[in-house]
C-alpha cells in the first residue's frame, strides 16, 4: 500500500524535510547495499527529479547510468564515476556515500523509502504548479485565456507526471551580486564608483583592483591578530575575470596609478645612495685587484703580508652593501624563479597585471611543468629559500606576495586545469570576481572622474604606501573583543556551510581559508579608514573593531558567490561548450518545422562534426540533464538479457519555445 492510499479517516504521513533527507539517503544506501533493487527503485521513484537534495539527485543519476550500462555498482566504483564527472566534491566527497549507507536501516525496505521520496516529490510538483497558477490568476494584466490554458496544461502535467521545472541556462551566472562598494572606505568607494562610471565597467573590477592596491601597500608590513595564536598577513590574491574589450586596462591604470608613482619616486630618491655605494664598492674591489697585481709582479715579496692585506681589502669590500633598487611591484610576465629571487631581495611585492600572463607563467609557459611553490608559500608567509647550483639565492622570512590581475575567463579555466593547482591549494588562495560584461550597453559619453575624488584617492593611497613602506619592521594590529566575537560567529556560519549538501561543500579547500581572508580584508579596511585622517598619523595602530569585520564579511560574501561561479566555470570545461552546441541544435527546428522531443546519444553525435563517437557527447548530455534541458527515460524493470538498449532522452518543452531566460539559438 502506498503512503497515499491510507484509510480516508487517517491523516496521511507527511514527512518533514529532515525525514525526506533521511529517506533519500536510505534509497541511495539501499541501491549501494543491494544493486539488484536499482531498476525497481527507479520505477518506484517515477523517474529523474524525484530527489529534493541536488547531491542525492546527482548520485542517483550516476547509479542509474551505471546500472543501465550493466556496470557493477558499489561505493568504490561509484566514487570513480563521480570523480570522473567532476561531481565528487559537489556531493560531499566519497565519505558521503558511506553516510548514506549508514543511514539505511535495512536495504530490504528500499521500496518503502523510495515511496516516501516519490510522494514528497509529487507534493512539491503540485505546490509549484499551484503557486505559479495562483500568481498568474492574481495578475490583472494576464490574458484570461492564457491563464486557463496554463491551468489545463499544468493539470495535464500533474496527471501524467510529466511536469518540468524551468531549466537552468548553461554557463549562466546571472544574478551574481555586484561588489558592495559601500563596504569600502569612503575615499576608495567614491573613486571606484567614479572609475566604473567613466570607463563604463562593472564596479567589481575597480573595487577588486583597489583592494589589490591596498594590499600592495600593507601586505607583509602590517598583519592582524584575531586572538592569541592566530595571526594573518594582509596580502591578498585577487583576480577579476573579464572578456576582451572590457576596458580592464583602463581600470587597472586608474586604480594602480598611485602605486607606480610612489615606486618610481622611491627609485629616484634611492638612486644617489645606490650610486655612492656602488662606487665605494668598486673602489674597494679595485684596491683588491691592485694588491693581487702587486702579488703577481713581485714573487719575492712577503707572501704573508700580501695575503693579510688582500684579505683585509676583500673583507672591507664585502662589507659594503649596495641597497637594492626599491620595488613595490612585479609585472605579470615573469617566471616563478624570478618571483622567488625578488621576494628574497624585497620580501614584500605585488604581481600586478591587466592580463592573465602571470597565470601563463604559473601553469608552465617557461618550463615543462607548473611551479607553484613560491605562490603557495608567499601567500601564507612561509620561509622562502631556494638552493641553486648556479648562484646563491637570498632567503626571505615571512615573504608576502600580493596578486592583482584581470584575466579573461578562459585563462582561469587553464589555471584550473594545471596539474596541482587545485590539489596543492593554489586555487584556494584566490578571491575571484566574475562580473557580467557591459559590452553592448555602455554609454558613449560619460563624465570624467571628478578631480576631488581622484585627488583624494591619489593622496590617501600615496600616504598609505609611504607610511607602510617606511615601517622598519612588520606591525601587528590587534582585534578588540567584539571583533573577535564577530570572527567567531563567522567561523560558526562557515563551518555549517561546509557540511554535505551545503553551499560550500564542494569547495572546502577555498572555504577553509574564507575566515582568514575576511581578517585580511578587515585589516586593509582598517588601515584605509584611518589613513585618511589628518589628525593622527598613527591612528591606524588602534585595535580593529567589529564593524570593520562586518564590512569585510560583506565583501567576502560577494567573493564567495563569485568563487562558486568560477569553480563551476573551471569544472565545466570542455563539456559546457559541447552542451551549448547540442542545445543550439535542439533549438533549431527540423525540416518539417517541428522540434525534437526525444533523442538518443547517436542522434547527438550526428548533430555536429565535433563529435566522433558516443563517448564524446556523454559529458555534454549529462550536463544538459543536470541543468534540466533533458530527462532520461527509465528503461522498464527486468527485460531480456543481451544488448543494453540505448538510453532515450526527453527534451524540455522550453527548447521549442525559448523565453528570455532560455539559451539563444
Amino acid at each position: 500500500m502506498s503512503a497515499e492510499s491510507a484509510h480516508p479517516n487517517v491523516i496521511p504521513f507527511r514527512p518533514e524535510p529532515a525525514e525526506i533527507k533521511a529517506a533519500e539517503q536510505a534509497v541511495i544506501g539501499a541501491a549501494l547495499l543491494d544493486p539488484v533493487q536499482i531498476p525497481a527503485l527507479a520505477v518506484q521513484l517515477g523517474g529523474p527529479g524525484a530527489f529534493y537534495h541536488p547531491a542525492h539527485e546527482t548520485i542517483w543519476r550516476a547509479i542509474t547510468r551505471m546500472a543501465n550500462g550493466e556496470r557493477p555498482v558499489d561505493p568504490l566504483l561509484l566514487t570513480g564515476v563521480l570523480r570522473a564527472q567532476g561531481d565528487l566534491g559537489r556531493i560531499g566527497g566519497p565519505g558521503y556515500l558511506h553516510t548514506c549507507i549508514e543511514a539505511t536501516p535495512t536495504a530490504a525496505n528500499g521500496d518503502y523509502y523510495a515511496e516516501i521520496v516519490r510522494v514528497a516529490a509529487e507534493r512539491r510538483r503540485i505546490n509549484t504548479a499551484t503557486s505559479r497558477l495562483a500568481h498568474m490568476a492574481g495578475d490583472g494584466a494576464a490574458d484570461l485565456d492564457d491563464v486557463r490554458a496554463a491551468a489545463l496544461a499544468a493539470l495535464a502535467d500533474l496527471a501524467t507526471g510529466e511536469s518540468w521545472l524551468d531549466p537552468v541556462p548553461l554557463g549562466s551566472h546571472t544574478g551574481l551580486p555586484t561588489f558592495p562598494v559601500k563596504a569600502l572606505p569612503r575615499w576608495v568607494g567614491a573613486y571606484v564608483d567614479a572609475v566604473a562610471e567613466f570607463t563604463q565597467t562593472p564596479p567589481d573590477a575597480a573595487a577588486t583592483m583597489a583592494l589589490a592596491a591596498l594590499s600592495t601597500a600593507a601586505g607583509g608590513r602590517v598583519g592582524v591578530e584575531i586572538r592569541p595564536g592566530w595571526r594573518e598577513q594582509s596580502n591578498l590574491y585577487l583576480t577579476c575575470a573579464m572578456p576582451p574589450a572590457s576596458r580592464k586596462s583602463d581600470v587597472f591604470a586608474f586604480t594602480m596609478g598611485p602605486v607606480y608613482k610612489v615606486e618610481a619616486q622611491q627609485q629616484a630618491d634611492a638612486r644617489a645612495a645606490i650610486i655612492e655605494a656602488e662606487t665605494t664598492r668598486d673602489t674597494a674591489l679595485a684596491e683588491v685587484e691592485a694588491l693581487m697585481a702587486k702579488a703577481r709582479k713581485n714573487p719575492d715579496a712577503d707572501r704573508t703580508q700580501l695575503v693579510a692585506e688582500i684579505s683585509a681589502a676583500k673583507l672591507l669590500a664585502e662589507q659594503i652593501v649596495v641597497p637594492p633598487n626599491p620595488r613595490l611591484t612585479l609585472s605579470g610576465d615573469i617566471t616563478p624563479e624570478t618571483v622567488t629571487h625578488q621576494l628574497g631581495v624585497h620580501r614584500c611585492l605585488a604581481a600586478l597585471s591587466p592580463e592573465g600572463d602571470l597565470f601563463d607563467s604559473i601553469v608552465g609557459r617557461y618550463s615543462s611543468k607548473p611551479n607553484l611553490g613560491v605562490f603557495l608559500q608567499a601567500h601564507k608567509g612561509e620561509r622562502l629559500q631556494a638552493d641553486r647550483i648556479t648562484r646563491e639565492q637570498p632567503t626571505a622570512d615571512k615573504p608576502a606576495l600580493t596578486i592583482g590581475v584581470t584575466p579573461q575567463p578562459a585563462v582561469l579555466q587553464e589555471l584550473g586545469a594545471a596539474p596541482g593547482a587545485r590539489d596543492r591549494g593554489l586555487l584556494a588562495r584566490f578571491l575571484y570576481s566574475l562580473p557580467p560584461s557591459n559590452l553592448g550597453w555602455r554609454k558613449v559619453r560619460t563624465d570624467p572622474i571628478p578631480d576631488k575624488v581622484a585627488n583624494a584617492y591619489d593622496r590617501n593611497l600615496t600616504r598609505l604606501l609611504r607610511a607602510m613602506t617606511d615601517l622598519p619592521e612588520p606591525v601587528i594590529v590587534v582585534m578588540d573583543q567584539a571583533a573577535d566575537l564577530a570572527i567567531e560567529k563567522l567561523q560558526e556560519r562557515v563551518e555549517v556551510q561546509l557540511r554535505p549538501d551545503q553551499p560550500l561543500a564542494h569547495i572546502k579547500d577555498w572555504a577553509g581559508k574564507l575566515v582568514g581572508h575576511i581578517a585580511r580584508i578587515a585589516v586593509l579596511l582598517h588601515l584605509a579608514d584611518h589613513i585618511a585622517s589628518d589628525q593622527d598619523s598613527n591612528a591606524w595602530r588602534a585595535d580593529l573593531q567589529a564593524d570593520v569585520v562586518n564590512r569585510a564579511a560583506e565583501i567576502a560574501d560577494y567573493y564567495t558567490a563569485h568563487t562558486l561561479a568560477v569553480f563551476d566555470l573551471i569544472a565545466a570545461d570542455p563539456a559546457t561548450d559541447d552542451a551549448h552546441t547540442l542545445l543550439q541544435w535542439l533549438q533549431r527546428p527540423k525540416k518539417d518545422g517541428t522540434h525534437r522531443t526525444h533523442i538518443k546519444a547517436h542522434d547527438a553525435v550526428a548533430s555536429s562534426r565535433r563529435f566522433k563517437k558516443v563517448a564524446d557527447v556523454e559529458p555534454a548530455l549529462a550536463l544538459l540533464e543536470q541543468h534540466g534541458w533533458l530527462r532520461t527515460d527509465q528503461p522498464p524493470a527486468g527485460g531480456q538479457r543481451g544488448r543494453t538498449p540505448a538510453i532515450t532522452f526527453r527534451v524540455h518543452p522550453a527548447v521549442s519555445t525559448p523565453t528570455d531566460g532560455a539559451e539563444a539559438p
